[in-house]
């Protein structure tokens, strides 16, 4: 249906709006607010300005409630001038972009104040994230829990630069996999990246590549003086002429003019009579006004290539724009990080009618009333209430349960436990949605699925159980299956993570996911994994095997330095439990911490182990929980007089254990600390040490200084994991203790565990020599046998 002419021409009034604000908030923060501080926060003047009719038309017509929007990172400034008109956004955060607290360089859910749906930043990431929030949206409406909501449409604002980003090739598989609906990527083609114009045909590549994959494809290259002109004679020449002139020209005459474009035509077409007339009648600033305005410029084009969309297929739209487009350095293939100088600033307000002073009014300069510009913006769809939704916590049972054995590894308990609850009709049960990049059955989620079932919007059966051939998995897939199966993408796995762990409050249903992945390979999806938690999204990922056990399969399999990417990692709690026992009070644990209010729950990640090793045989008391999940608890208390305590994590268990026991022999009080999570415990030190500072006086101390305190200061602490040294060595700072901390720092080889373990020197007999270094006495009598 055709927007009225006054309507459009309010919308156009209000793109303007947008573009001075979002160029006028860069300004302030460079040339007003820098004055004071010093500081240089970076142009993208131009990249707003070519986003800004396309994001008005969306925000200010298109968009409904239940729609979400992953904004172009470099657009963040136009995403905040339409905040601050729908008065969601203040005045003082503007004044203070990329400053302290003041509004975000890129839209952040849990940095900015206005209505951001999701964090972008890292490049791709956020065109991703919509493909994979429709998939959850679709899981929430098959499950039957979207009640009256109506379906929202995922949008991403892409740049064509950005679509180099291989994530996004990734994510684009997937989702034809899994039957994509209700998804728009409006791609920003400005045909300029950072550093240089991208390359001819480019647009013809991607049209190509999208139907491929089941995409509509909207190409909105003229604006409504372009469509006028080619309707004039002459204006088929001209048409061929934008068509066929090369990308690097196109930008370099915009940012020439009108007189540059004239001499260019008449040279290229030569005298043919209606075209020249064509041209000729026009001023120079006329003509820069025709060929400039491509069809992202052009609010009646946008317009009208949205409201066009009837249907729930994906669409990619290709919105022809130019880069800086209204300002001095428009199409300059500089003008990346450029800033418009004072001078041109003022040049800029005096055509936008700002007077001094009134910079900030939300509508100084337009000729429209006020008050009906209040009222308009009041009215518009997706500046409504209600948007950011929230869900009831899930009800965790005090205790998880799974079926022993004497000898498990923590995967083979990880998969015990979530079959256990699979058994169960409870909410948590309902709740739970697993997904994996291939390698669901290695990593122990088969269990689970057989109960669960696969997710699909189309009831889908096992093929191998219908022909009556025997499998240990029947996989039926269903619109009531608890199971994702991806593809071998690692960078998919932990967006469709970040998509799940955000469904409360995109969907107004929690979600509690869990993924699981080989641990080596966390570093394959690192990017989308620390994107993930930026967006404060919550999941649970169970990373397994782990370190140098998977010996037969070399180094490629073998991880090394995970345990310290779990410590680093803002957002994520990292745990790497020895025995099931302690898996099992942990992911109890971790169900209610991925619910918990933002600033005091986060996201879980679990460092498994195939290695099956000797369980402990003991009483799951509320005190040793306590220790489990605050990171550490004494196996064997250290005597008053302990000479050397031995410290290890995960799978080493057995080499930490056995080793204890040949110490003791021959040194006083020897005592064996586990280590459940080093991340946990960590953090626990500095936020005490910080409390100290920050309220002298405030004697508060952390969990593991707690436990180090009887210890003798001359008491040496042996330190072992089947990872980088330094996720444990930091111990000895706590309370001055001299520390031997043993791990891998190298790529492990082909061979078995053992022949592993004594290369690197993890087995007890490094155990035993790295105690004999840090204390005094005879050597310790008996040692293990070699095999």
């Amino acid at each position: 249906m055709p927007v009225d002419s006054a309507r459009l021409d309010t919308l156009t009034a209000l793109a303007r709006k947008v573009l001075w604000l979002s160029s006028w908030t860069i300004h302030h923060a460079n040339h007003i607010r820098s004055n004071a501080d010093g500081l240089k926060v970076g142009g993208h003047q131009a990249s707003s300005a070519s986003l800004a009719t396309i994001m008005s038309a969306l925000y200010f017509h298109v968009l409904k409630p239940e729609d979400r929007v992953a904004v172009k990172p470099h657009a963040s400034p136009v995403f905040h001038a339409i905040q601050y008109l729908f008065g969601r956004q203040t005045r003082e955060k503007l004044e203070n972009f990329r400053g302290f607290k003041g509004a975000q360089s890129y839209p952040s859910r849990t940095k900015d104040i206005d209505d951001v749906d999701f964090s972008t930043g890292s490049v791709g990431l956020g065109v991703a994230q919509t493909l994979f929030s429709s998939l959850v949206q679709d899981y929430v409406k098959s499950h039957g829990w979207m009640k009256d909501r109506r379906e929202g449409r995922m949008i991403a604002l892409v740049g064509d630069a950005e679509m180099d980003e291989g994530n996004i090739f990734e994510a684009l598989a997937e989702g034809w996999k899994h039957g994509l609906r209700n998804t728009w990527w409006v791609v920003d083609y400005n045909r300029q990246s950072l550093d240089a114009v991208v390359r001819e045909g480019l647009w013809e590549k991607f049209e190509t590549m999208f139907r491929n994959f089941g995409w509509d494809v909207v190409i909105v290259k003229y604006g409504r003086l372009m469509r006028e002109a080619f309707a004039e004679p002459g204006g088929e020449a001209l048409k061929r002429w934008i068509d066929n002139c090369p990308n690097a020209l196109y930008a370099a005459l915009c940012f020439q003019g009108g007189a540059a474009f004239r001499k260019h035509l008449h040279d290229e077409i030569g005298d043919q009579g209606p075209i020249t007339k064509l041209i000729d009648r026009r001023s120079d600033d006329e003509l820069l006004a025709l060929m400039s305005n491509l069809g992202g410029h052009d609010m009646a084009s946008m317009l009208e290539a949205f409201e066009n969309i009837d249907h729930d297929r994906p669409v990619c739209f290709i919105a022809y724009t130019i880069k800086g487009v209204g300002l001095p350095f428009q199409g300059h293939k500089d003008n990346h990080a450029g800033l418009m100088t004072v001078a041109q600033m003022e040049k800029f307000r005096s055509t936008q009618n700002i007077r001094p002073g009134h910079e900030w009014e939300k509508f100084e300069g337009m000729a429209q009333d006020a008050a009906g510009l209040e009222a308009f913006l009041a009215r518009v769809p997706f500046n409504q209430d209600g948007r950011r939704l929230t869900a009831p916590v899930v009800e965790v049972p005090s205790q998880l349960t799974f079926k022993p054995s004497a000898q498990m590894s923590t995967q083979q308990g990880f998969g015990l436990v979530l079959n256990e609850i699979a058994r169960s009709d409870s909410e948590l049960a309902r709740r739970i949605v697993t997904t994996s990049p291939d390698v669901t059955v290695s990593t122990n989620l088969g269990p689970w699925v057989n109960r669960r079932g696969l997710f699909a919007r189309a009831e889908k059966a096992d093929l191998f159980r219908s022909e009556k051939i025997p499998s240990t998995f029947n996989w039926d897939a269903s619109p009531k299956g608890q199971h994702l199966e991806l593809g071998i993408a690692e960078m998919n796995l932990f967006i469709m993570m970040s998509a799940l762990g955000l469904s409360h409050q995109i969907n107004g249903e929690r979600l509690l996911p869990v993924g699981t992945l080989y641990d080596p390979f966390i570093e394959r999806g690192l990017d989308a994994l620390n994107y993930a938690c930026y967006q404060d999204a919550r999941f649970m990922v169970a990373a397994t095997p782990s370190g140098i056990t998977l010996a037969p399969e070399g180094g490629a399999h073998q991880s090394i330095a995970t345990p310290l990417i779990g410590m680093a990692q803002d957002g994520l709690s990292s745990f790497e439990p020895a025995f099931v026992d302690e898996l099992a009070v942990i992911m109890g644990w971790g169900f209610d911490h991925m619910q918990r209010e933002a600033g005091e729950g986060g996201s879980v990640y679990l460092r498994l182990s195939t290695r099956t090793i000797e369980q402990a045989q003991r009483i799951m008391t509320p005190e040793l929980a306590q220790g489990i999940t605050d990171g550490a608890y004494w196996l064997r208390k250290p005597g008053p007089n302990a000479e050397v305590v031995i410290v290890y994590t995960g799978a080493v268990a057995p080499e930490a254990i056995e080793a204890t026991g040949f110490i003791g022999e021959s040194r006083r009080d020897v005592g064996l600390l586990a280590i459940t999570s080093a991340d946990r415990l960590h953090a626990g030190w500095t936020a005490a040490r910080k409390l100290r500072r920050d309220r002298r006086g405030v004697q508060h101390l952390s969990h593991i200084e707690k436990l180090l305190a009887p210890l003798p200061r001359d008491c040496g602490l042996v330190t072992v994991i089947d990872g980088h040294p330094a996720a444990l060595g930091w111990l000895g700072s706590v309370r001055g203790h001299r520390v031997e901390a043993l791990g891998v720092e190298q790529f492990g080889q082909t061979g078995t565990i053992a022949d592993l373990y004594r290369h690197h020197g993890l087995d007890a007999n490094a155990i035993i020599d790295a105690a004999e270094s840090l204390t005094t006495g005879a050597p310790v009598l008996h040692r293990k046998m070699a095999v």
